[in-house]
């Protein structure tokens, strides 16, 4: 694979309050889509609620990240998860399993300190192969 395989999407957002960041929201190589761990956040702000919000918020966002490489939800493979508590771990699966249960992913899910006021953080790669 050369570097004109490797492709890397927005290294400065609203999420990230319009800074720039040492790192991509995403990057393509090949055939493969590699999404930075995505948080529960609204322009920059880790939005208020409990579990369900912030899991759904994170969706929204990976959701998002994953369009921006021309994928989908359902082009991801692998989902790595971090809870903050792992009293959340029902409802946070109940939140999991609405977006995922057509194309359930392989999955790890641990317990993390995470930035202040985060319940959740999660990270995606998504195969979806170049035309």
């Amino acid at each position: 694979m050369s570097n004109s395989d490797i492709v890397r999407y927005d290294t400065a957002d609203a999420q990230a309050g319009g800074q720039r960041r040492p790192f991509a929201k995403a990057v393509r190589a090949g055939d493969f889509v590699y999404v930075s761990g995505q948080v529960p956040t609204v322009d920059g702000e880790v939005v208020t609620g409990g579990i369900v919000a912030q899991t759904e918020q994170v969706i929204a966002n990976i959701r998002s990240v994953l369009a921006l490489a021309d994928c989908a939800i359902e082009d991801v493979i692998k989902v790595n998860c971090w809870l903050d508590d792992p009293r959340d771990f029902s409802s946070f699966n109940a939140v999991f399993e609405k977006h995922f249960i057509d194309h359930p992913p392989a999955r790890s899910t641990v317990q993390s300190s995470l930035m202040v006021d985060a319940k959740v953080e999660i990270d995606v790669i998504a195969w979806k192969p170049l035309v």
